[in-house]
């Protein structure tokens, strides 16, 4: 309930947990420096420069305030209207149940010039007998009558902060669980974005190599709009900020230790930056008191809904210079390249599980509502010359979007599944397969004719069927959408799939599945299986996100191992030069000739039908890289990299990885 499971995700919502409530005591104005440590050993260690944990006694339940926070729940210093105004850490449970789920948590806290310290096993607090390094599983002995916060030095003039490491119980994680510093260092971007001027430093020592990332950022969510977005602009980033009070009833420790209902009033205060590109993917980002909302909540709910509102207004305004006709804009058109990043802090706000995923607060929908109406209405009705012409702008696309889904629905309700009568319909260089059964059936998209008249004789009629492309296919980053449509090999590769395109792509439509990419095994293969790749990520995502393209594998090398008398030769076939040298380092051990020059495949055409089909085609023997994207805005700035209109940042990382590239793997 608290953590989401018992896998990487949960083990890395502890981590969160923690760094959390470092992350409230910058927003409240103290410290700012984070650090988090994975150690060899499997522990995390969380420092930061805030105020420090209360180590006074608390007088409801006579315990100092280090005990009561990684011991008790809903008895943090957020919980009841206490220390912040808004925060992360906000049921005053999470360091407590973090504590409770790990085999060992130590704290340390300093505060009035002394370092404390109480350490904890599985949530009881307790002494551990260290000898030398700090372990888990060393003698544990349990307060018996009373706890005791230790002071273990002393702490200089005006320092204070908390550290807090733990080892998270083996017996309630999953073996395979381990924390993943990808999603650690995207999430300490994040929060360096959103609370300017804290710098988060993440340390892993667990490799040989120790790694070191700090992300430190003076701009706001401005800047994060303008790192997230990859494509063209059409707007600036647009700023809109607002607040709005609403009532609402809560539960509230009493001195007596009950809870009591208590009506309060409560600011919500608004933030949001956005941008619209010439692209069609939306990226949102939305916050709660700087805690992600991936799964949103009412905060993007009312941002969505008032959005298209206000855009749908300007819609009708001026629907004879924009030519709409009788089509009504729809959420998908407005939402079409937008690049948005939403906060709100709301003091206490209510969550869907422990979890933070999605915003619950109803209130909060209708304050978002009206901030966007007031400051969203106002960009449009204003006299000045860019804002002007950014929002002309702005309307020609989301119009243009609507008109391409119309479009769209309208083909794809007239397409159906391929049958004798419609097959003419297709190009006429697709070789078709016989079967109808999609599970079954592969699309290999081949390079050039030569390969297809191989490819031809290698293939299972029954089941694979062969679309040849000429050279290298536009280059879909750089390229608009109606570039990329006027393209031959483009419309065709669209065409045979049959799903659609962009937003309109339905993958239940798609025609075959299994999309194979065979290019030549050279640096020319690489790039037009590149080229292929990019027009998959940007038009027909779904496809790759189900993991249904490949790349075909064909051999470099083939190796005819020659048998004494009447024994017939064997061929072997190599995929590198590393295989191929190591093949022939056995072949001499075991006194065994190979006949000379060994065969270099150059390309699929110097094949015969029964080797291509042997190596790369027959499902028996054949070897397949399935394409697999994890995190599709890495993927997304990978492609943009590699790819896109900005040569600088290409020919930096052409330079920089220079020295990963051995001479004699180049192709020359």
């Amino acid at each position: 309930m608290y953590i989401g499971s018992n896998g990487s995700p949960g083990l890395m919502h502890c981590v969160w947990e923690i760094i959390d409530n470092a992350v409230d005591e910058a927003v409240g104005g103290s410290g700012n420096r984070i650090e988090i440590i994975l150690h060899a050993d499997g522990s995390v260690e969380v420092h930061d420069k805030g105020r420090g944990i209360p180590v006074d006694i608390e007088p409801r339940t006579g315990l100092t305030g280090v005990e009561v926070v990684f011991t008790k729940l809903h008895a943090g210093g957020k919980f009841g209207g206490g220390s912040y105004a808004a925060s992360g850490g906000l049921h005053g449970v999470g360091a407590s149940v973090v504590n409770a789920l790990s085999e060992r948590l130590d704290v340390e806290v300093d505060r009035g010039g002394k370092t404390y310290a109480m350490s904890f096993h599985r949530g009881e607090p307790g002494m551990f007998k260290d000898d030398g390094e700090k372990r888990p599983d060393a003698p544990f002995s349990p307060f018996e009558k009373s706890s005791e916060l230790q002071i273990i030095g002393k702490a200089p003039r005006g320092v204070t902060g908390t550290r807090v490491r733990y080892w998270a119980d083996r017996q309630i994680f999953t073996k395979d669980a381990e924390f993943q510093l990808g999603e650690l260092e995207t999430r300490a971007r994040q929060t360096a974005f959103l609370v300017p001027g804290l710098e988060l430093v993440i340390r892993d020592h667990r490799g040989e190599e120790k790694i070191e990332t700090s992300y430190h950022y003076e701009g706001g969510i401005s800047e994060f709009v303008d790192y997230l977005a990859t494509d063209a602009p059409i707007t600036d980033t647009w700023r809109i900020q607002g607040t709005g009070t609403f009532k609402e009833t809560v539960p509230v420790l009493q001195a007596n230790g009950h809870m009591a209902s208590t009506e309060v009033e409560r600011e919500c205060q608004v933030d949001i930056a956005m941008r619209w590109g010439t692209g069609y993917d939306t990226t949102t980002r939305s916050f709660v008191n700087i805690i992600s909302t991936p799964k949103g909540g009412t905060h993007l709910q009312g941002f969505e809904q008032e959005l298209l509102k206000v855009l749908r207004s300007q819609v009708e305004q001026n629907a004879r210079r924009l030519k709409v006709g009788n089509d009504k804009v729809e959420k998908d058109d407005v939402l079409a390249g937008l690049t948005a990043v939403l906060t709100v802090e709301v003091p206490e706000p209510q969550f869907e599980g422990q979890t933070k995923e999605i915003l619950g607060t109803p209130a909060v929908r209708q304050i978002v509502a009206q901030v966007v109406r007031k400051e969203l209405g106002a960009r449009f009705t204003s006299t000045k010359r860019d804002d002007k012409n950014q929002a002309s702008q702005l309307l020609d696309k989301v119009v243009a979007e609507m008109k391409a889904r119309v479009s769209a629905r309208a083909h794809k309700e007239t397409q159906r599944r391929k049958n004798a009568l419609e097959s003419s319909s297709l190009p006429a260089k697709l070789v078709d397969c016989r079967s109808s059964d999609v599970a079954r059936s592969e699309l290999f998209i081949v390079e050039g004719d030569s390969a297809l008249g191989t490819a031809r004789r290698a293939r299972d009629s029954e089941v694979q069927a062969l679309l040849p492309i000429r050279g290298k296919i536009l280059n879909v980053q750089r390229a608009s959408i109606g570039d990329m449509l006027s393209n031959t090999e483009c419309a065709s590769i669209i065409q045979v799939i049959g799903a659609g395109s962009g937003r309109s792509f339905d993958i239940d439509a798609a025609r075959y599945g299994k999309v194979i990419l065979m290019s030549d095994a050279d640096v020319d293969g690489a790039h037009i299986r590149t080229l292929l790749l990019t027009l998959f990520f940007r038009y027909m995502r779904p496809l790759i996100e189900a993991g249904r393209v490949y790349s075909a594998v064909p051999p470099l090398h083939r190796v005819i191992v020659m048998n004494p008398g009447s024994k017939p030769n064997e061929t072997i076939y190599t995929y590198s030069e590393q295989e191929l040298h190591a093949l022939l380092a056995k072949l001499r051990k075991a006194n065994k000739r190979w006949s000379e020059p060994i065969q270099r495949y150059k390309g699929l055409g110097e094949m015969d039908a029964d080797q291509l089909a042997n190596t790369t085609m027959d499902r028996a023997g054949r070897l397949l890289r399935r394409v697999r994207m994890e995190d599709a805005e890495a993927a997304g700035r990978v492609f943009e990299l590699l790819m896109g209109n900005e040569v600088a940042p290409r020919r930096e990382f052409i330079i920089d990885s220079s020295d990963q590239l051995s001479r004699e793997a180049i192709d020359a």
